[in-house]
């Protein structure tokens, strides 16, 4: 009997592409047919060239306990533990197929639940802020609020590493020469997404993003999270705050220990991966 790849490489892949704030995303359906993205077919598709590209892929599988589940890829073919903006996307993707306005979920960062808003926004409950070191997760013991790096930023986990650098100007930050440096510190085991800040009026923060695996965004979800986290713990914001990334503005409410994202989403179009480009990135 042939296998799921075998399948596919005759029938061909159906994915979506879609983006919120600019955030960009292939969405691969994979429920009722099993798992079927690998580390290989991931970076492929992360290509921009010879891809489709994208800053994030999000795979849907069947969970037994919530109406559907999510796992996250890095253009380099690494797994992400959450990604706010693509589970704000597929949420809403979810929702128009159950004719709802509310979603459960499971990724790797646990139960999840998501709605959409009046405006048509979308909003993701991404859970509590990791604070203690060890669950960041960090090397070793260190004051979270005043990393001994460069910048005196903060480490902030939301289901992934989050360093968090206020800056007087985010524009200036030149980000592909900063950002590696922090991704790859020996502080961070599992490497972390780099955020620098800027606070532009009362609750109201500037940010830009160079992402852990990927490289340079135009916004990140669970960045925008660990941002409006920091700023508040720094005494800089209050727990409501709006974010300006580059692609757009989001906004987080870090209530009752819960950390709310809300922003825009879009399915921008359909595609078909051919059955020889499955079959030549197994």
């Amino acid at each position: 009997m042939p296998g799921k790849m075998d399948t596919l490489a005759q029938s061909g892949l159906p994915f979506m592409k879609m983006h919120g704030a600019g955030n960009d995303f292939v969405v691969i359906d994979s429920r009722g047919r099993g798992a079927v993205v690998t580390a290989g077919l991931a970076r492929a598709l992360g290509d921009r060239n010879r891809g489709v590209g994208f800053d994030q892929l999000a795979e849907i599988t069947s969970a037994p306990d919530a109406d559907f589940g999510l796992v996250f890829w890095n253009s380099d073919g690494s797994q992400a533990g959450a990604c706010g903006n693509a589970t704000r996307c597929v949420s809403d993707y979810v929702m128009q197929g159950l004719g709802a306005d509310r979603v459960s979920l499971v990724t790797a960062r646990g139960g999840l639940k998501a709605e959409r808003l009046a405006d048509g926004r979308v909003a993701v409950n991404m859970g509590q802020p990791q604070l203690d070191w060890a669950a960041i997760p960090l090397a070793r013991e260190v004051d979270h609020l005043h990393l001994p790096l460069p910048g005196d930023p903060v480490a902030v986990g939301m289901g992934n590493p989050h360093c968090v650098r206020f800056v007087p100007d985010a524009e200036a930050v030149d980000l592909a020469a900063v950002g590696p440096g922090h991704e790859h510190d020996p502080l961070f085991p599992e490497r972390t997404n780099v955020e620098f800040a800027a606070l532009i009026g009362p609750d109201h923060l500037r940010m830009r993003v160079w992402e852990r695996g990927t490289g340079i965004t135009l916004a990140c979800g669970s960045g925008a999270c660990a941002v409006a986290v920091a700023a508040h713990l720094r005494g800089l914001t209050g727990p409501h705050v709006v974010l300006e990334a580059d692609g757009g503005r989001l906004e987080v409410d870090w209530r009752d220990d819960r950390v709310w994202l809300t922003g825009p989403v879009a399915r921008v179009f359909d595609g078909v991966l051919t059955p020889d480009y499955i079959a030549a990135h197994r």
